[in-house]
């Protein structure tokens, strides 16, 4: 895993510009802190920071290769899992490779295939060429989503990077934040393309993008596609038993330590189920790890989203599969440490108010890095097997909006509450989620024979395959590559995704479960009380004194009426949250406070120009 950026500048001489390209390129040196490397072209530059992973002295970027027509230059980020088997087919086609590493093999790929060598590719990547024979920069990204790649158009080229940060090092981007990038980040629809900054844009999944004197054009080589399902139930089970069965040791290619993220749940367990089986062939002993809070097993207490604590179901998994285990054990004082904040905050990039969820899964992945570069992780499996509560929730389910946004608990009240009330009525979030789920809705392909049932949770599916998954795939991309570690996500292979998604609810539910499908299919992997345990989402601190710390820290901030937090966030609410009972600092109003505090450091930390009314 690794960061990239570049510079593409028709009316320029780019190999001036080095210094700029090393500054964009320096601001990704967590992603890659192995090794640096820039390559300029006078119209063409790009930037690489690595994290070894395979092939350790082979894989140095950027990669060139000389052609008679003039050279062709690769930067990558991510992982290939089919490296081998195309290498094989590019070596009898002629290439001749001078590494081991997956980089190389995408880069000759491109000299056989061209663009089309995307189609080709299974993994998670984002990467970048620049073909001199033709001056024309070409910009790819997996599938679905989980690399991120962002790009801004300048008045002769364009800018890029794995994360805005590297853009915002040149001084030709300019920092303005407006009413329509805030719209999203209030009404977490996940847009795509979306991105906070003004004029910045997201490389879509499954997307090239290509660069050249003629302009900017976008290609999509894959998308999520309706079709028919023909096994039965049994056909299924078994089907979806030999992907993951395939996926999770394709997946486990690494030349450095490795490991699994476990929770105790369903999917991880899967995960972890199957990467131990495939390392015990070879004499090796799975490595896991989880995190946990002090004294949070014994002072547990049920709420609306979480029935159990995970470390029995944890103590379980290490027993059944005899894996090395270690729990990371967090208290408050750690969470709320303003050092950590800004940490994560600089990490995500933006202010998104998740509070201990955030600031414990870095803290984590900082744990896991001592001991391993590679992690693999059961995100995905809820969006795709259908595991959270509102795919089963009446009114969320059958709501004509996002089922995330429709489901109401303490925690999904008004996003809008704690801004400025002028902010409020411009940005009219109601409106714009409204149109934002009429298009994603009228992108969903469906089967003529599809009821009204079987077309609303195909719908379903789609919005969050599409949608939701892909937050939850850059949250997870942030924090890990922030610690420089990698995290691989086996759920997100296209081929699982594609059957997967095409499968009835019936048979994703199957004995009437939620991930009924994925139970019947990993169960004979798994002890029983795993098997049977009901959904429970990453876990979050109980510690009454975790909302204190929060009022008290927003008082600090209202100390100052002149900071930009307050174009956006009203004041009145922020002085009734931080003086009301802590006991009442819970659901939306903790998420709230999280909210502006995070925006007060992401402020003071990017520097943006605010155009708000």
């Amino acid at each position: 895993m690794c960061g990239i950026t570049g510079w593409v500048a028709f009316d320029q001489d780019l190999t001036r510009q080095g210094e700029t390209v090393e500054a964009m390129t320096a601001t990704l040196a967590d992603r890659g802190p192995d090794e640096s490397g820039v390559r300029l072209y006078r119209h063409g530059a790009l930037g690489h920071r690595r994290l070894a992973v395979i092939d350790l002295p082979g894989g140095v970027q950027p990669m060139t290769t000389r052609t008679p027509e003039g050279e062709v230059t690769l930067v990558y980020s991510g992982e290939t899992y089919n490296y081998l088997s195309l290498r094989d087919e590019l070596v009898r086609r002629g290439h001749r490779f001078t590494s081991r590493s997956d980089t190389e093999t995408v880069l000759r790929g491109y000299l056989e295939w061209g663009e089309a060598v995307a189609e080709r590719l299974t993994g998670m990547y984002a990467f970048a060429v620049w073909d001199e024979r033709q001056e024309k920069l070409v910009l790819v990204r997996d599938r679905m989503g989980v690399k991120p790649l962002y790009y801004h158009h300048t008045r002769d080229g364009l800018l890029f990077g794995s994360e805005p940060k590297a853009i915002l090092a040149n001084p030709a981007f300019p920092r303005r934040v407006d009413t329509g990038c805030l719209r999203e980040l209030v009404g977490f629809t996940k847009a795509p393309g979306w991105s906070l900054w003004k004029d910045m844009h997201e490389v879509e999944p499954g997307t090239v993008l290509t660069v050249d004197r003629g302009g900017v054009r976008e290609h999509t080589y894959w998308r999520l596609e309706t079709a028919e399902h023909t096994d039965d139930a049994e056909a299924t089970i078994a089907r979806v038993a030999a992907l993951l069965g395939e996926i999770v040791p394709q997946q486990l290619v690494s030349d450095v330590p490795q490991c699994v993220l476990l929770s105790g749940g369903l999917d991880s367990s899967a995960v972890t189920a199957l990467a131990a089986r495939h390392q015990q062939r070879s004499g090796e002993k799975p490595r896991t790890f989880a995190v946990d809070f002090a004294g949070y097993e014994d002072n547990f207490r049920p709420d609306e989203l979480r029935e159990t604590p995970d470390a029995p179901y944890i103590r379980d998994m290490v027993a059944h599969v005899g894996a090395d285990h270690s729990d990371v054990v967090l208290d408050s004082g750690a969470l709320l440490d303003p050092a950590l904040r800004r940490a994560v905050v600089g990490a995500r990039g933006m202010p998104i108010g998740l509070g201990d969820i955030d600031s414990s899964m870095l803290l984590l992945f900082r744990a896991i890095r001592e001991q391993s570069t590679v992690a693999l992780s059961g995100e995905f499996a809820d969006e795709l097997f259908g595991g959270y509560a509102w795919f089963h929730h009446p009114a969320a389910r059958d709501a004509d909006t996002f089922p995330w946004l429709a489901f109401q608990n303490t925690y999904t009240a008004d996003r809008t509450e704690p801004l400025r009330p002028e902010l409020r009525a411009a940005l009219d979030i109601g409106g714009y989620v409204a149109d934002e789920y009429a298009g994603a809705v009228a992108k969903v392909e469906h089967l003529p024979h599809e009821d009204a049932f079987e077309r609303r949770m195909r719908t379903s599916s789609h919005l969050h395959i599409t949608r939701l998954v892909r937050a939850m795939l850059d949250r997870k991309d942030r924090m890990s590559m922030a610690t420089g570690l990698e995290v691989r996500v086996p759920f997100a292979d296209h081929r699982l995704v594609s059957y997967v998604y095409n499968a009835p609810w019936a048979l994703k539910t199957l004995d009437g479960r939620e991930k009924g499908l994925l139970r019947q299919a990993v169960a004979d992997l798994l002890p029983r009380s795993v098997t049977e345990r009901v959904k429970s989402p990453y876990p979050s601190t109980q510690d009454t004194g975790y909302a204190v710390a929060l009022q008290e820290q927003t008082r600090q901030v209202l100390a100052d009426d002149s900071h930009p937090v307050f174009a956006v966030f009203d004041h009145t609410w922020a002085r009734r949250a931080a003086d009301a009972d802590p006991a009442s600092v819970t659901g939306a109003v903790r998420t709230g406070l999280e909210r502006l505090l995070d925006f007060h450091v992401w402020a003071d930390l990017y520097r943006p120009e605010l155009i708000l009314p």
